[in-house]
């Protein structure tokens, strides 16, 4: 077997960040269906398979708000209001244009999109593989090592910082291995996860380091002195939970093989339909642009695959909106914007 260089991308992680990033008064279909979220997605899609050249790739989403977590922890999440209503069904497009490409789409009830990622990052290192995750959850940097590596979204989907072991301990002080001790203590609130009162990253780092793992910390707890010592002693229980909430997990049930993922010549009919109904021209243009060709076993070519060649550059002179000028200057190559009526 060849080299596995796998890409895995959290669907609605990136999904919510594209919708935020680009003003969806400015992408629309004729017919009134918004389109921001799939727009940001796909113009990233294209533009992390041309720039990493990945030889297998998937994309898992979630499936629902209820999982083993909220089971164990009905106010997880709990805080989050409904997604808005522009952003209902663009979900299920951009699935529509991930299977065009023929990637997999990827989900489990029960499960969250990074769990289907943890496990599907496992079996890829089994076969001897490097693993790409492109996810806004800060959660997957425990699944960092010299192999994986996880492009994390500065701004919207277009600023990706490469997340190394490296990068996890000169931004954290930590090791990714001890990030899941870290994030117990810190708390997040985007998940309703309480942190300690009074404690902050800082101090939270600082434990980790000090006493080596979350589990050494609880064995000597009546060691941390001061009110912030109370303060952990009484978040303790909260503490524990979060740490069980935070691990990834690696047995998910899905049946998918990692040569289910090896990127293959896609069905440019169905691709060119699921483009012409999303009115992505400019899109469709820079994919098809790079597609490269390969040979069959009967001898005769066929068209798919990552995207390798130079898109054509459009100006983003043409874009109305500050918003998305600022947006789309961070794509590598600048792109045109179909707005509504268009």
């Amino acid at each position: 077997m060849s080299h596995i260089r796998l890409l895995l991308l959290d669907g609605h992680s990136l999904a919510y960040r594209a919708f935020y990033a680009l003003p969806v008064e400015n992408f629309s279909t004729s017919t009134g269906q918004p389109t921001n979220a799939v727009y940001g997605f796909t113009s990233m899609l294209i533009n992390v398979l041309r720039d990493e050249q990945p030889t297998h790739v998937a994309v898992a989403f979630d499936v629902s708000r209820q999982t083993f977590r909220t089971e164990k922890f009905p106010a997880y999440k709990a805080n989050r209001a409904s997604s808005p209503v522009e952003f209902k069904g663009q979900v299920d497009l951009i699935q529509e244009v991930v299977r065009a490409m023929g990637i997999p789409v990827v989900l489990c009830d029960g499960y969250e999109a990074d769990d289907v990622i943890a496990t599907i990052t496992g079996r890829a290192l089994a076969s001897g593989g490097e693993v790409l995750i492109v996810t806004g959850d800060r959660d997957a940097f425990q699944l960092v090592t010299e192999q994986v590596t996880v492009l994390y979204p500065k701004k919207g989907v277009s600023d990706l910082a490469r997340m190394t072991p490296s990068a996890v301990q000169e931004k954290y002080g930590l090791s990714p291995t001890q990030y899941p001790d870290f994030a117990a203590l810190r708390g997040d609130p985007s998940d309703n996860l309480p942190g300690i009162p009074g404690v902050g990253e800082k101090t939270a780092a600082k434990w980790i380091n000090e006493y080596g793992s979350l589990t050494q910390l609880i064995d000597r707890v009546t060691e941390v002195s001061g009110k912030v010592g109370d303060a952990l002693r009484t978040a303790l229980p909260q503490v524990i939970v979060n740490r069980d909430l935070t691990a990834l997990r690696t047995d998910v049930p899905i049946d998918l093989a990692i040569t289910d993922c090896e990127l293959r010549p896609w069905d440019e009919a169905g691709v060119e339909q699921v483009f012409e109904a999303l009115q992505f021209r400019t899109l469709r243009d820079r994919l098809f642009a790079g597609r490269p060709k390969a040979t069959n076993d009967t001898g005769n070519q066929v068209i798919g695959g990552a995207v390798r060649a130079e898109a054509k550059a459009i100006s983003t002179d043409e874009v109305a909106g500050s918003a998305a000028k600022g947006w789309l200057a961070g794509l590598h190559p600048p792109c045109s914007v179909a707005f509504a009526g268009v």
